[in-house]
C-alpha cells in the first residue's frame, strides 16, 4: 500500500481553499478578492488564524471546520473537497 504524505495533502488542499477564497470578490475593497478576515467575518464559527493555517497547511482540519468553510464560501462539501 502506498504512503500518503499527510503533510503534503494538507498544503494541496489549503492551496484549493486559497484558489476558492480568491473568486470571491470583496465587498470592502473594489477590484480585489475577498481576505482572510472578511471570509472569517460572514462566518459565526472560523476566524482569520483558522483560515490561515488550513491555507497554509499547518492543521489537520475538523469536519465542523470543513463544513464551515464550504458554507461561508456558497459550495458543497464535494466541491471543497474535491482538489
Amino acid at each position: 500500500m502506498n504512503e500518503i504524505d499527510f503533510i503534503k495533502e494538507r498544503v494541496k488542499f489549503g492551496e484549493h481553499i486559497l484558489q476558492l477564497r480568491r473568486k470571491i470578490k470583496s465587498s470592502e475593497y473594489q477590484n480585489r478578492h475577498i481576505s482572510q478576515q472578511e471570509l472569517a467575518d460572514r462566518s459565526d464559527y472560523l476566524n482569520k488564524k483558522t483560515i490561515g493555517q488550513v491555507e497554509r497547511g499547518e492543521v489537520n482540519v475538523q469536519f465542523d471546520t470543513l463544513l464551515a468553510i464550504a458554507q461561508v464560501l456558497n459550495i458543497s462539501l464535494k466541491e471543497l473537497l474535491d482538489y
